[in-house]
């Protein structure tokens, strides 16, 4: 009898285990890859960020298995509706255009952007004929890259780069006179850096909401809007508990 008891609980554990495998669901989200402090590599090659620990963190209250996979930007979109991926976390900006496009999840965060420049460029003011002939630089295919197309195209010349990492180089190498930036971007890559002196230059900026949106979202395809709910009632959960606030604080604690 007792022999049959521990293969009759042997037998219910090995089923449970087999139910709770089948209840986690798997899902891939698609990232842009570096984009620090949002998501970038450690050393090791681990992918890590506030977005990714805030997407990690919305998963497992979901009971999601969720994997990242690594997207350029300019087709991070067309990948989502090709169905490589369920979602995309990649610091995107919530904002008519695209919701013609996909669903966005509430905003999780609404960063500022910035001006950055080297800290003896003698450029104090940001007004277009400040920046008459200057190189500005952008990451192709942001909202900043479309603010400064429309207001300084006709004054600046504009140098669009995949990644913020490229554009950085640049400015190392004086080919770029200006980079405007989400401001944690530009803090981690420029005003951190080791490598040059640089500052920011003229106020934040968040405003229109026509080029800046109403914050970051995640992405997913039209139809989903279970999925997208999902994640929305995760943000807030995670939000009443005080996990949100704990991995807020490890990346911008230093911005308050």
């Amino acid at each position: 009898m007792k022999k049959l008891l521990t293969t009759s609980l042997l037998g219910a554990a090995l089923i449970a285990g087999v139910v709770q495998a089948q209840d986690t669901e798997q899902l891939r989200i698609g990232v842009d890859v570096p984009y620090e402090p949002m998501e970038y590599r450690t050393p090791d090659g681990e992918l890590t960020g506030f977005d990714i620990e805030l997407g990690n963190a919305m998963c497992a209250q979901i009971n999601a298995d969720c994997e990242w996979v690594v997207q350029a930007w300019d087709g991070i979109i067309p990948g989502l509706l090709a169905r490589k991926y369920d979602a995309i976390m990649s610091s995107m900006t919530i904002n008519d255009e695209r919701r013609q496009t996909v669903l966005f999840s509430d905003p999780y965060i609404k960063p500022p952007s910035a001006w950055f420049a080297a800290a003896d460029s003698g450029i104090e003011t940001t007004y277009p004929e400040s920046l008459k002939g200057k190189t500005i630089g952008v990451q192709r295919g942001t909202l900043q890259d479309n603010y400064v197309t429309d207001m300084y195209g006709d004054v600046a010349n504009i140098s669009r780069y995949t990644t913020a990492d490229d554009l950085v180089l640049d400015m190392d190498a004086g080919r770029v006179d200006i980079a405007f930036l989400d401001f944690p971007v530009g803090k981690s890559t420029l005003l951190d850096s080791k490598d040059g002196d640089y500052v920011t230059v003229g106020d934040m900026i968040s405003e229109p909401a026509k080029y800046f949106g109403e914050g970051f979202g995640i992405a997913f395809r039209p139809r989903d809007k279970e999925l997208a709910e999902r994640f929305d009632d995760a943000l807030a959960t995670l939000k009443d508990n005080g996990t949100y606030q704990k991995i807020y604080d490890k990346y911008f604690k230093t911005q308050q």
